[in-house]
């Protein structure tokens, strides 16, 4: 007797992976909003959940007169500036910053387009530690550093806190499911506080090993480091802190 030939059994339908085109967007706004569309321009899928909430701190500032220059270490500051202030010398850390500062009606905005480090070097060459203290406008528990810096070259420095980088307490539902369903490719991180509040939220959640299929994109070295309590798949550091290093590493 002949062997019967089996029927033809069509395949099973191949199982198909996660879309992992998915980008976190982790930044608040106003910055958010703009990131997420960029991101949506490299073909990718953005999904904005600032983990920070900005809120403005109302500061008493020295009349402009008295004031040889302002320095601001982050667009959150500029807002807190006044009319009677724009006509001094801006000098901004980065170009977003500057862009801020432009808009709000500032026409001196020199940007460092660096970080803390280099933005005291760019004053220590364009400022005269004679000629007046300097004006910083900060956020709460930030630029103290940069303060001391500039301090030890010589300038005066008004350090004044214009707004606070308040936390997320809870992580929010889109972000949750991203991880939770390996969906993210990419998470875009802007600065050590977010990057800090999101390895919490991740550890309370106790999503902390889904990030192992995740790159993480800091914006500086900071930032880096304050990833690292998790196992990401890799921590990525953009060549220059602004906005344009951090979407390169996507490509």
């Amino acid at each position: 007797m002949e062997n019967s030939v089996p029927a033809c059994v069509p395949p099973p339908p191949a199982t198909s992976s996660p879309d992992r085109s998915a980008v976190l967007v982790t930044r608040p706004e106003p910055g958010a909003g703009e990131t997420a569309a960029r991101v949506t321009a490299l073909g990718l899928r953005p999904i904005i959940a600032p983990l920070l909430m900005i809120a403005q701190r109302h500061a008493t500032l020295p009349p402009s007169a008295r004031v040889q220059a302002i320095v601001a270490t982050s667009r959150n500051a500029i807002p807190a500036l006044p009319a009677s202030h724009r006509h001094l010398p801006l000098f901004a850390v980065g170009t977003a910053t500057a862009r801020r500062a432009h808009a709000a009606g500032f026409e001196a905005v020199t940007s460092a387009d660096a970080n803390a480090e280099g933005l005291a070097v760019l004053l220590a060459r364009a400022c005269d530690p004679l000629a007046g203290p300097l004006l910083l406008v900060t956020g709460q528990d930030q630029g103290i550093a940069l303060a001391a810096n500039l301090r030890t070259r010589g300038f005066r420095v008004v350090r004044r806190v214009v707004y606070a980088a308040v936390p997320a307490t809870i992580l929010p539902e889109p972000v949750h499911r991203a991880f939770a369903a390996g969906t993210l490719a990419s998470a875009l991180f802007f600065s050590a506080d977010t990057a800090k509040t999101c390895v919490r939220l991740l550890q309370t959640a106790r999503l902390d090993h889904t990030v192992a299929t995740v790159d993480a994109l800091a914006i500086g070295q900071s930032t880096a480091v304050a990833l690292q309590p998790l196992p990401w798949r890799r921590i990525r550091v953009a060549a220059q802190p602004n906005q344009d290093a951090m979407l390169a590493l996507l490509r």
